[in-house]
This record gives C-alpha cells, sequence and structure tokens, in this order.
C-alpha cells in the first residue's frame, strides 16, 4: 500500500468506505437510486488506467469483476435485482483514479440513459446505508450477509 496515498475530498463527500481490497479502497455511494460501488486504486497520483503497472491492471479487473458481485448482492438486498452493470472510469469531475460499478435496471430512473451530470441523488437512511455497507464488505471479504 502506498503509505502517502490519499482519496480525493470529493470521493469521501458521498460514500462510505466499505473494503480495502489489495490494491483498491471500495466505497459505497450513498445514492438510493443504484447499487453502486467505486474502487480507487491506492496508488499516488494515478489518474488514468494507463498510470498503473500492468500487474496493478491485472489486479484491478480482478477486483472489479469481485465488486460487480457484490452490486449484484446489494441489489437483491433493495429487492432490485441488477439486470445491467455499467463499469467506467471517467475523471471528468474528479480526475483521481477511480471505477463505478454501478447496477442498472430498466426501471430505474435514468434508464438508460448514464448517471452522470444528472439530477436527482437521494442519500440513504443511515440504517439502509449500514446495512448495504455491511453487505458489500461481508461479499467482499468472502462470506454471505
Amino acid at each position: 500500500m502506498n503509505a502517502i496515498f490519499e482519496t480525493d475530498p470529493r470521493l469521501l463527500a458521498n460514500s462510505v468506505q466499505v473494503a480495502a481490497l489489495d490494491l483498491s479502497d471500495v466505497r459505497l455511494m450513498n445514492d438510493t437510486r443504484f447499487p453502486w460501488l467505486v474502487l480507487i486504486p491506492r496508488r499516488k497520483g494515478a489518474r488514468e488506467l494507463d498510470d498503473l503497472e500492468a500487474s496493478d491492471r491485472a489486479l484491478l479487473m480482478t477486483e472489479i469483476i469481485e465488486v460487480t458481485l457484490a452490486v449484484r448482492k446489494l441489489g437483491q438486498g433493495l429487492d432490485r435485482p441488477v439486470e445491467k452493470v455499467n463499469t467506467a472510469a471517467l475523471g471528468n469531475v474528479t480526475p483521481q483514479l477511480h471505477v463505478h460499478v454501478i447496477g442498472r435496471r430498466r426501471d430505474d430512473p435514468l434508464w438508460p440513459d448514464p448517471v452522470w451530470g444528472k439530477p436527482g441523488a437521494t442519500a440513504m437512511e443511515a440504517a439502509l446505508l449500514t446495512r448495504q455497507a455491511r453487505i458489500a464488505s461481508h461479499v467482499l471479504a468472502g462470506t454471505t450477509a
């Protein structure tokens, strides 16, 4: 782990920590509309995928698949099974390298459009946020919630 790595405050502001994987911190976005996790590789100065060493890129792909399984479990916990997973590393607003993994459904409020730059985010109630964070944490730890 890079000892001088810091997460961009914009990523901290609307999410909660759920796991620390080998490469990435995983955070749950606080938005009731979607089961949504973000991976943040702990590599100082990384802004683009090609800023990572080849071994870290391979590890990030493995972690994305692990997080996808957690997103699907989050959708089940909301009684809204995930139909489509959107995975993206945009960085237009927050340039620090981070990868969004978002569970989507045909009946979600923004389908079929992308979620970025659209108003309407709704914070979860504390109990739901805690429950969803616990589910994601358990899945990523290899246990069942």
